[in-house]
């Protein structure tokens, strides 16, 4: 894993519960991709309510038997893998959003386990 203190990238991957990718949720395929080409660490949180392009709302409080909940995976590294993996994270979306911008990071520690 690379050091990553100072000026990196934030991507976010704006995308809905139920999208996917060759089968699988798209999600899972993205944190897959991204942990398969030594990316230093993503996240994927679920929104409780929100709506995207097509102005549809999502919420759980709506009695729907598939959730279609917004899904945000961020990713922080450096701009030159961010702008590597873009094409393929690109072809993996048919909707949803994807977002840029400059971060400082102060910290970047693997966890230690304590016995």
């Amino acid at each position: 894993m690379t050091k990553l203190p100072g000026e990196q990238v934030l991507m976010r991957i704006f995308i809905g519960e139920g999208d996917r990718f060759e089968h699988k949720p798209l999600y899972e395929a993205l944190i897959d991709l991204l942990q398969h080409e030594g990316f230093a660490g993503a996240t994927v949180l679920r929104g409780v309510c929100g709506f995207g392009a097509n102005r549809v709302y999502h919420t759980q409080k709506l009695l729907d038997i598939s959730a279609k909940l917004p899904l945000v995976v961020e990713v922080v590294d450096s701009q030159e893998k961010v702008d590597a993996i873009m094409p393929r994270i690109d072809a993996m979306l048919s909707g949803g959003m994807i977002t840029l911008e400059r971060v400082t990071v102060i910290r970047c520690h693997r966890a230690t386990q304590e016995r």
